[in-house]
């Protein structure tokens, strides 16, 4: 339950470890990324699996009705609840999750789409179609950059198969692409590559359903690095994106954001030292923080999150340099001639994730900040599948 006291107090007030939100930041982040697609002429379904959270969505979508892409059917219920109609469930669909998504559609008229890559998938979709009298809109999830999963862009014969398969109950409504493989990247030309492949491998595919007679009225690509730095998307109708919004430490080393714009942070206070090792010792472990490591293969590895005064400013090289489950060891990066802050037990620090997703499900909740860095409000948000 959330108490009035969370909702408008200073930090210095909050249990901790708690998560924060900067407000003017993710607005920010939002506009600018509205600003880009536009000015490509796409538009955008914004990805809420790292928000997981209403309040955020309204800042995100076009409209409060959608569209939105969600990476679990809880969230496609907690978003259906709230009065979102437009949504894509961007992960492949296994046949026993077909009732629960037919459930979500009729509870609440939700347009919920589903994507595949198998014929046997869309077989499975068809026949729940035929019986239902409910005929599911599917896209073909085809294989930007061999990171994941999908059809290959070239492959005609799978994707005319699959197409086939679903034209017997559901709907073909498109193909969907994730460059996954620019995570991997911080060279802007070669993220505009990037993404340039993600667009052609995306247009090749529905050159081929189209070319075959049959209908592809939606082209959707998405990830935060080839968002940010497409430079062309003709034959694209929407991009999907989510952790743009709030940034992140693996995302300022790809180059997608910069340090300055990451919203999310960890409200944590410091219990120990041990000055014999350099360490100061805060309540936020890997619990608050979550075990994601990422910029480990980075060319500036971040520990577990980079510490900040209260009121955001990092210290020169602190960072969480290990932790366990509800301990943190800040320390100062291997190499640095900085000095050691003087943070005393009860000291509040905040700590930039290095992944917004994964600190995120940690917690349910944001505390949203107003300009004066106070909490001006609590928003929910939720977790699970």
């Amino acid at each position: 339950m959330i108490s009035s006291a969370e909702s408008s107090s200073a930090l210095s007030a909050l249990p901790t470890p708690c998560l924060l939100l900067n407000e003017a930041r993710l607005r920010a982040n939002i506009a600018r990324m509205r600003r880009n697609l536009d000015r490509l002429g796409v538009s955008f379904r914004p990805h809420l699996k790292t928000a997981k959270s209403l309040d955020v969505a309204h800042l995100a979508m076009t409209s409060p009705s959608g569209p939105a892409t969600v990476s679990t059917l809880r969230e496609a219920e907690y978003f259906a609840e709230g009065g979102v109609r437009d949504i894509l469930y961007a992960v492949g669909i296994a046949p026993t999750k077909i009732d629960r998504i037919g459930a979500i559609r009729r509870r609440w008229g939700t347009d919920l789409s589903v994507v595949l890559d198998s014929v046997e998938q869309a077989e499975a979709v068809a026949a729940w179609s035929r019986r239902a009298g409910d005929a599911l809109p599917a896209l073909i999830e085809v294989d930007a950059d061999g990171h994941r999963s999908g059809v290959k862009p070239g492959d005609a014969e799978a994707l005319v198969a699959i197409s086939g398969a679903l034209g017997a109950g559901a709907v073909l409504r498109g193909v969907l692409l994730h460059a996954g493989d620019s995570y991997g990247l911080d060279d802007p030309e070669a993220l505009a590559e990037a993404a340039e492949n993600e667009r052609a491998a995306a247009v090749a595919a529905a050159t081929i359903l189209r070319e075959a007679g049959l209908p592809c009225p939606i082209v959707s690509v998405g990830s935060t690095p080839t968002a940010r730095f497409a430079r062309d998307l003709t034959g694209v109708t929407e991009v999907r994106a989510g952790v743009f919004m709030f940034g992140d430490l693996f995302q300022a080393g790809v180059g997608s954001v910069a340090v300055d714009d990451i919203a999310l942070s960890v409200l944590a206070t410091v219990i120990g030292h041990r000055r014999d090792k350099g360490w100061i010792i805060v309540d936020a472990g890997w619990m608050a923080m979550s075990r994601d490591r990422g910029t480990a293969r980075q060319a500036v590895d971040q520990g577990y999150g980079v510490v900040c005064d209260c009121a955001g400013r990092p210290y020169p090289d602190l960072i969480v340099s290990d932790a366990n489950q509800e301990h943190g060891i800040l320390a100062l990066r291997q190499g640095s001639s900085a000095r050691l802050p003087d943070l005393p037990v009860g000291s509040r620090v905040r700590i930039l994730p290095n992944h917004a997703c994964a600190t995120g499900a940690q917690h349910d909740r944001y505390h949203v900040l107003g300009a004066a860095g106070q909490v001006r409000a609590v928003w929910p948000r939720i977790n699970g599948w």
